[in-house]
């Protein structure tokens, strides 16, 4: 039971690997469609952009992702989210291997120097003031602002430069902490 179980997370583990091999540029992208898996999210997450498509927790997940807009508000917001990092890695020089490079380079700053009691008072800061991730908050309720981003969504940019300090503040005043 034990090795079978292990051989299903091996299994999803590397599934991810036929998506990179056959990603194509973003700006090639213009809708991405959600698959399933499991060993990439974890509890309490309900989508990640992957090389051009969205990775689920469970079917159920990948269909709400993939109704688009014709899907419950959340559905459409978070479908929305994710489609705003494609517009990010338009951005990014129209290169994923750049976005992940910058989204990692901003998430392990934040994670570094963010400090203890900014992360007792706010669970996943490293993540949540992340640049690219404050910008798809802030416009997922905004069907309207996909349309406007026709050379990418570049609004991380003005995110990047303001210290995590800034960046704390911002968040809480429009998330009421």
């Amino acid at each position: 039971m034990i090795i079978s179980t292990f051989a299903a997370e091996m299994l999803m583990m590397f599934q991810i690997v036929p998506i990179m091999w056959r990603a194509v540029r973003p700006s090639r992208i213009a809708d991405m469609p959600a698959v399933v898996n499991t060993f990439w999210l974890r509890k309490g997450y309900e989508g990640l952009t992957f090389f051009g498509q969205i990775l689920a927790p469970t079917q159920q997940e990948a269909d709400r992702f993939n109704a688009g807009a014709s899907a419950d508000r959340q559905s459409a917001a978070m479908k929305n989210h994710e489609m705003i990092h494609l517009r990010q890695a338009q951005a990014c020089h129209d290169s994923w291997v750049c976005f992940y490079l910058l989204y990692l380079w901003y998430w392990l700053k934040g994670l570094v120097f963010s400090g203890c009691q900014v992360r007792r008072q706010l669970k996943h800061a490293a993540y949540l003031l992340n640049p690219f991730e404050m910008e798809a908050y802030r416009h997922m309720n905004d069907p309207n602002y996909l349309a406007r981003c026709e050379d990418g969504a570049q609004e991380w940019r003005k995110y990047a430069k303001m210290s995590l300090k800034e960046r704390l503040l911002m968040y809480r005043s429009n998330h009421k902490l």
